[in-house]
This record gives C-alpha cells, structure tokens and sequence, in this order.
C-alpha cells in the first residue's frame, strides 16, 4: 500500500492517519510536539471516541527529523503554522509529489504559490476530533470528507486518494472544492462565535436573543465566495440556499443539529482558547475571509470586530463569555 506523510498528528491528523494505519498503509506522523511524538513512538497512537477505542503502532518524527523524500504528504497543522511546515516540506517533495491540505481556512492558496498548483490538492474535512494528550486523540463524530484537483480535474491520483481514503471515512470527489471550501469560511464565521462562549455550537445557535449575530457572520462571509464567482456547496451542516431564501432559524437549525449529539460538540476555537489556552487560528479563517473581503471593496464590520475579540481574549484582555456575542450586536446597526 501506498506511504502517506501526515505532517500534523493533532485530531484531524492524528484521527486519520489512525484509521489509515489501522487498515494497513504505511504512515509516517510528522509533528512538532516533542511528547506527543514520543508518546506515539512508545505507545502507539491512540484513538478514542465513537467507534471505541483502539491503538495503533505508527512511526513519529519531529520536523527537523524529517529527511525522506516526499511523495504524498496530508497537511494538517493549524492555519497559522503553514509557512513553517511547507519550509519543511517543500524541498522534500518530489517532482510529482503533492501535498493535500486538511486544514481549516482556504490555505491552498499558500500552498500553491510554494509547491505550484499541479502539485497541490484541496480537501474539505468536517469530522470532528479532539487531541486529548500525548498519544491520544478524540475521535468524535464522522461527517463530510471532499477533495479535489485545484483545476477540477479528475486525474488519476484523486482517484486513487478517493479510493484510499475509504479505509477512513466516505470520501468524495469533487470539481468545485473551492465552493466547499468557502462554504466552510462561512459556516466558521457562525460557529466561531459560539467559541467566544463556554456554550455548546448547539446551545449558541440555539440561543434565540443572538441568533440574528449569527446570520449577519454567514450573510457578510458569503459576499466573499460570490464576488469571487465562487458557487457556494450544501454540506451536512451548512446549506447558503437558506441563507439565501432567508430561512435563517432552518439555516442555524441545519448546524445545531448536526452537533447536538456529536461527543465533539464545541468548536477548535473553542479548545484553544478555553482548554489549551495558545494562540487560535482565527487570522487564517475568519481573518482571512475579512482580509480577502476587504481587497475586494466589502464590508464585513462583524467578522472585523470578532477577530479583534478573540485577539483579546488570546492577550487575557477579556474573558470569554456570551457577552461576546452581544458586543457583536453593536456592529448590527452600525
């Protein structure tokens, strides 16, 4: 079987490559966490979560370990911390080798310009996991797993990826990745906001007095993708057709319930602020859409101020809390 390189064995990482080693391919975990690659290299990688609990005997290096050439690398480190891995990464990968961005925020863009588009790929992630401690990963809820060839194609190594990626989770191809991924910018907005709270994405959306917050994030992220001439995709918890419709309680609805049950069920912002307490990678995704919107000549006065907000709450100027969500309201009417 096919060797895959997943630089990142956080919870995206971590949970995949857990599965892939489990069915048998040959994966090597690259991450900067000196006791976590330990951990993995001693113990095993645990994964715990809806299907039990189970470990699997994988290899670990750190970064600066790493010294093999690269074929097919999955990157899966936060968004802010893409620069740094593609300065590992780049002069490794061979000359049809690719990297495959499992990342939050759109960070094909970065890619590309390093690597060139023909040797990157996109991939729109949307199960939910947890990294718990060294060695051991939440595993906790299954969703949408789609990737595709920057320009659409379906070339050979989509599909063997397409047919790889079963041993972990139904994966799908597409020729519109960017819509998927864009659709994600916009669904991040909402849910981001609940990660200023210690609420649930479900109790946050479900909460009736800032539930117009919400909307107005989707409504302001959705002029990006569509002055782009980007077309918006339906995934398991965002439809932007509701949005569009103004069926805004369906549309809240639609992302409530799909983590109402899930074990994960509060954001990665979430963690980040409230449980690891490090810096989020709010620049790389919601920054990023305020950013792009802003070239673009469009207003996006609440995704601005929420970035600021969580800027605060990383310095220990504000605490977290739904009155952060409130503060939000302020940029309603503004």
């Amino acid at each position: 079987m096919k060797k895959y390189v997943i630089y990142g064995a956080g919870a995206i990482g971590g949970s995949m490559g857990a599965y892939l080693a489990r069915t048998g391919f040959d994966i090597l975990f690259v991450d900067k966490d000196k006791d976590h690659v330990e951990a993995i290299n001693q113990n095993g990688l645990t994964i715990e979560g809806i299907d039990g609990e189970f470990t699997v005997p994988v290899k670990a290096v750190l970064p600066s370990q790493l010294k093999e050439p690269l074929d097919a690398v999955f990157l899966a480190v936060k968004s802010q911390h893409t620069v740094d891995a593609l300065d590992t990464i780049a002069p490794l990968l061979t000359e049809n080798g690719y990297i495959v961005s499992l990342q939050n925020g759109i960070n094909e863009y970065t890619i590309a310009e390093r690597v060139g588009a023909d040797r990157t790929i996109g991939a729109f992630v949307n199960w939910a996991a947890d990294y718990i401690s060294p060695g051991r990963i939440k595993f906790g809820g299954k969703s949408n797993f789609i990737i595709g060839e920057l320009n659409g194609e379906m070339s050979q190594r989509i599909k063997t990826l397409e047919k790889d990626m079963q041993a972990f989770l139904p994966a799908q191809v597409t020729d519109n990745i960017m819509g998927y991924l864009w659709s994600k910018q916009v669904n991040i907005s909402v849910m981001f906001a609940t990660g200023m709270t210690p609420l649930t994405i479900s109790e946050g959306l479900d909460h009736p007095d800032t539930q117009d917050v919400y909307v107005a994030l989707a409504l302001e992220a959705m002029q990006v993708p569509e002055a782009l001439g980007v077309e918006l995709e339906t995934f398991d918890d965002f439809d932007p057709e509701l949005y569009r419709q103004k069926r805004y309680k369906e549309a809240l609805k639609k992302t409530a319930d799909h983590y109402r049950y899930m074990l994960k069920n509060r954001t990665g912002l979430y963690r980040d602020l409230a449980v690891r307490k490090r810096p989020s990678e709010i620049d790389g995704t919601v920054g990023h859409t305020v950013k792009k919107g802003e070239e673009l000549g469009l207003a996006l006065p609440c995704n601005k101020r929420m970035v600021e907000l969580v800027h605060e709450i990383e310095k220990g100027h504000r605490s977290m809390g739904i009155e952060n969500v409130y503060e939000l309201k302020k940029c309603l009417n503004a």
